[in-house]
């Protein structure tokens, strides 16, 4: 198809201020060939997410590079099919990882727990994890507060924070996950941060920053907003719905 019988859309201009599928254009009736295959590909590029693995040694050097201790982990679904039709199993930790957190939470409480999961893209969580806690960590120990070691969680969803948290008796769970990818974004990562947490709680006892990449909210001003949330949390004791978030963006 000749380039110049592609209809291009008056809204075209719009296509400079985001990655969202606008202003594709027609031919005839139909989508241009090349907006097709781009929306195949970004299908693909989602999938691929879905699928994706966690790079656990090159996270631990990463993080070991920070000085952060690591604690390698694993939800009670064996495996990523099981882990897709069995969401609860993803939302707790196997025996031996309850072991291990059992040993560890038992010598003394922390401040903060920092647990990374690979969620629903491993690719997220490779890509962006370390170089946000680069940032993260500089706050965190700049106000004076403890670390637990940090726990990487294999098959995890959000909720194994919880479990993780308690066990490692931390007052605040910070949980780093893949996100859900989208047609524009199969690495994007999010952030929830839950007080005193424990197993049971559901989705209005934490609080979320999301899109955390490059392409959406920059590391800095990821760590500026969990570090101010965090704050709060520790100062009000609570967390989830009754936290908000009265800070002004950190650029």
């Amino acid at each position: 198809m000749e380039t110049d019988s592609i209809m291009q859309d008056p809204w075209i201009s719009l296509k400079a201020f985001t990655t969202a599928r606008i202003a594709l254009g027609r031919t005839g009736t139909a989508v241009p060939l090349e907006e097709v295959l781009r929306f195949r590909m970004a299908h693909a590029h989602a999938r691929d997410a879905v699928f994706s693995t966690m790079d656990i040694k090159g996270l631990t050097t990463q993080l070991q590079a920070l000085q952060l201790p690591v604690l390698v982990l694993h939800s009670l679904a064996a495996d990523r099919y099981e882990y897709l039709q069995r969401p609860d199993k993803g939302r707790r930790l196997d025996d031996a990882s309850i072991a291990t957190l059992s040993a560890a939470g038992s010598q003394a409480g922390s401040d903060v727990a920092i647990v990374i999961a690979d969620g629903l893209s491993a690719t997220a969580v490779n890509r962006h994890a370390a170089p946000l806690l680069q940032e993260l960590l500089l706050l965190l120990r700049d106000a004076g507060l403890s670390l637990a070691p940090a726990c990487m969680v294999q098959q995890g969803r959000v909720a194994v924070g919880d479990e993780a948290g308690a066990l490692l008796q931390a007052r605040v769970v910070l949980v780093l996950i893949g996100e859900r990818p989208g047609l524009s974004s199969p690495d994007s990562l999010g952030i929830y941060l839950t007080f005193q947490p424990r197993p049971g709680l559901t989705d209005e006892s934490r609080n979320c920053i999301s899109n955390i990449r490059p392409e959406g909210l920059s590391y800095k001003a990821a760590a500026g907003k969990a570090f101010y949330l965090l704050q709060e949390s520790l100062r009000r004791q609570l967390s989830g719905v009754q936290l908000k978030d009265n800070e002004r963006l950190i650029e």
